[in-house]
């Protein structure tokens, strides 16, 4: 890099996100793209949403600012506007890697494409941890020098292990846990605790085959479309908002094992975007459905 590229790149603005949802009324994109200019920021991109079936307003700007305006500063002063249009917002440093916890089972396609991305820089979070119910990728989770956590889950240990993923979840100041394939049904106290702040991936296109083995029973009726559905955890099991699908069309030739392969990439890929668009602010919940700015 020459001295001049050095200089522009010392001196690009601080970037900045803010995402709110409020009762949609007259005047919210003036109150906010004013005291934008007013705060001496620059929009650099702003996408917004009204959804007529609940009256609700949704927007995501991303903004750019010169010292010495900060985060703290911006937010000390935004929440007067928050207030008047009783907002539920948040401003964050665009830069920031949100810190995510990843949970695993026995099968481990996903967690291992979502550490290849996050070390490759694909995804804008930092792995705090990894944890499971069993030991079978401590050795790959080790060769990313991340922490491995085996919790291991039975009836009468549910509880103390569901209370020990919380205590690794705040003691390493986490803002995101991703079932990356978890094959256990959490709580209803941990799904309400961590509620907007987890994510699954499910191995069908929902709504699904439920129960054992879903490509089998997939093939067994012979479908044309295979998928998967990254969606946030509720208490209702696999019910929860719905974040991204993805789909891939099949033959009749293919044989159970080969959807198995194809149904992997599918998940890989699905879970993935949603766990990219979540740390980069681009997901509000919208009662039961999902605003997606992607």
């Amino acid at each position: 890099m020459n001295e001049q590229s050095s200089r522009g790149a010392a001196s690009r603005p601080d970037q900045y996100v803010l995402i709110l949802s409020c009762p949609d009324k007259q005047g919210i994109v003036h109150a906010v793209s004013s005291y934008l200019f007013m705060t001496g920021c620059n929009i650099e991109d702003s996408q917004q949403f009204g959804d007529h079936d609940t009256g609700l307003f949704f927007m995501r700007v991303h903004f750019s600012a010169e010292a010495p305006v900060t985060v703290e500063k911006l937010r000390a002063s935004f929440a007067a506007i928050g207030d008047s249009f009783q907002m539920d917002w948040q401003i964050h440093r665009a830069e920031e890697r949100m810190r995510v916890v990843l949970m695993v089972s026995k099968f481990g396609h996903c967690l291992n494409d979502l550490l290849f991305r996050a070390r490759i820089g694909a995804l804008p979070v930092e792995i705090a941890a990894v944890v499971s119910n069993h030991t079978d990728f401590a050795e790959l989770v080790g060769s990313y020098d991340i922490p491995f956590h085996h919790i291991p889950v039975t009836k009468d240990t549910k509880a103390d292990a569901e209370a020990r993923v919380l205590e690794i979840v705040r003691e390493n100041d986490v803002e995101l846990v991703v079932l990356a394939r978890y094959m256990q049904v959490l709580s209803d106290d941990l799904c309400k605790q961590l509620s907007g702040r987890i994510i699954n991936i499910h191995h069908s296109f929902l709504p699904s085959f439920k129960g054992a083995k879903p490509y089998h029973q997939a093939h067994a009726r012979g479908v044309k479309l295979i998928g998967a559905t990254a969606h946030y955890v509720t208490a209702d099991l696999d019910e929860g908002p719905i974040i991204e699908q993805e789909v891939e069309r099949v033959g009749h030739d293919v044989t159970p094992d080969q959807l198995v392969a194809i149904g992997r990439d599918v998940e890989c890929q699905a879970l993935a975007r949603a766990v990219k668009w979540h740390a980069e602010r681009r997901i509000l919940l919208n009662g039961r459905r999902t605003v997606v700015f992607a």
